[in-house]
C-alpha cells in the first residue's frame, strides 16, 4: 500500500544543493500524484524507488506533519524550483568551465587594471568576453578581450588573459526537454538562447498517444543515449512520464541528474501561464489554476483534494 507517511521526501529547497552528482532520478509529489499513486502500482513504485521525492504541494507538507510522516518537508519544492536551479548550476557551471581555461600573461598586448584583475580572482562575475581567432600552421589561438567594470582594487600590475582555442572549443554543457509538442520545444529552445545563453538544447518530440510501442520507446531512449546530456527533463504529464522514466531506467546510458516536471515545459515556454507570486506564496496556486481552467481541473482539484484529506486521515488514525 503506497503510504504518504512511510515515504522518503526531500525537506527544502536547500537540500537541492546536497544532491550528489551523476544518474540521477528526480520525481515531484502532490495531493494528485499521491491519489493517483494509490491506484496505479507501477506509478507508486516510480515514486517510492526513485532517488529522490519533492514535495511539489503545500498540501504534502501540512499532510506530513500531520500525520506525523518519517520526512518532515519544511516547504514546498515545486517543479519550477527544481528546475530554476538545476538550470543556473549548469549554466554557471558551463561559465565557469570557459573561465577556468583562461591563462593569465604578463606579455599579452591589452592590459588589465588593478581592478579589474580582482574581479577575475573573485569569479568573473561580471564579464564581457570577445574573442578572436588568429591563423598559423600549428599556432591556433584566440586572444580573449575582458572588460570588467568593479571597483575593487588589487595588487597585480600588467596581467593578461590568453585563451587556448582547443580549450574554447570544449563541448557545452547540453540540456535535453524530451516530451511535449514540437512547437512548445521550439518555443523553449528559443527562451532557452535568452535566459541560459551558454546552455547547448537538445529536444525530442515523442508521438502524442496513451501508450509508445517498442519502436516508440527505442526511438526515444536512442535519441537521449544518443544526446548523452549533462542534465535531463522528461515531461510527459504524470503519470505517464514517472512511470515511462523508472521502466526505461537501466536502458538510459547516461550520468546527469533526470526530472520529470510536465507542467514546467508549459511554463517555460510561455503557453501557460504560471500563478502570479501573492498565489504562490500563500499555498494557492492550485486555485488559480482551477479559476484559470476550471473544465479541466475541477476533478483533480475538488474531488481529488478531498479524496487526499480522507486518505490522509486514514494515514492518521
Amino acid at each position: 500500500m503506497f503510504r504518504l507517511k512511510e515515504l522518503e521526501i526531500l525537506g527544502s529547497k536547500a537540500e537541492l544543493a546536497a544532491l550528489p552528482e551523476g544518474k540521477l532520478l528526480i520525481n515531484t509529489i502532490n495531493a494528485h500524484s499521491y491519489n493517483t499513486a494509490r491506484k496505479d502500482k507501477l506509478f507508486a513504485e516510480a515514486l517510492t524507488n526513485g532517488d529522490v521525492l519533492i514535495p511539489d504541494g503545500v498540501s504534502i507538507v501540512k499532510a506530513c506533519k500531520w500525520i506525523k510522516a518519517k520526512s518532515q518537508p519544511k516547504e514546498r519544492i515545486a517543479g519550477w524550483d527544481l528546475f530554476s536551479f538545476e538550470m543556473a548550476k549548469l549554466e554557471n557551471s558551463n561559465f565557469e568551465f570557459g573561465v577556468s581555461n583562461f591563462e593569465l600573461s604578463a606579455n599579452a598586448d591589452e592590459e588589465l587594471s588593478n581592478s579589474e584583475l580582482s574581479n577575475v580572482e573573485d569569479g568573473l562575475s561580471n564579464v564581457d568576453l570577445k574573442s578572436e581567432e588568429s591563423s598559423g600552421d600549428n599556432d591556433n589561438q584566440v586572444e580573449g578581450k575582458s572588460k570588467i567594470d568593479n571597483s575593487k582594487s588589487a595588487s597585480v600590475d600588467n596581467s593578461k588573459l590568453k585563451i587556448q582555442n582547443s580549450k574554447l572549443r570544449s563541448p557545452q554543457r547540453t540540456v535535453m526537454f524530451m516530451g511535449s509538442s514540437q512547437k512548445v520545444l521550439d518555443l523553449i529552445v528559443k527562451r532557452a538562447a535568452e535566459v541560459y545563453p551558454h546552455l547547448k538544447v537538445v529536444t525530442y518530440s515523442p508521438p502524442y498517444k496513451p501508450e509508445f510501442s517498442d519502436d516508440d520507446n527505442k526511438a526515444i531512449i536512442d535519441a537521449i543515449n544518443a544526446a548523452d546530456p549533462d542534465l535531463l527533463w522528461i515531461g510527459m504529464t504524470a503519470p505517464k512520464q514517472e512511470k515511462w522514466t523508472y521502466s526505461h531506467w537501466d536502458e538510459l546510458n547516461i550520468h546527469c541528474h533526470v526530472g520529470t516536471i510536465g507542467a514546467v515545459f508549459d511554463f517555460f515556454a510561455g503557453t501557460v501561464e504560471r500563478a502570479p507570486m501573492w498565489w504562490q506564496r500563500h499555498g494557492l496556486e492550485w486555485l488559480y489554476r482551477l479559476l484559470k481552467e476550471p473544465k479541466r481541473m475541477w476533478r483533480r482539484y475538488i474531488i481529488g483534494n478531498a479524496l487526499f484529506l480522507w486518505n490522509m486521515l486514514k494515514e492518521r488514525c
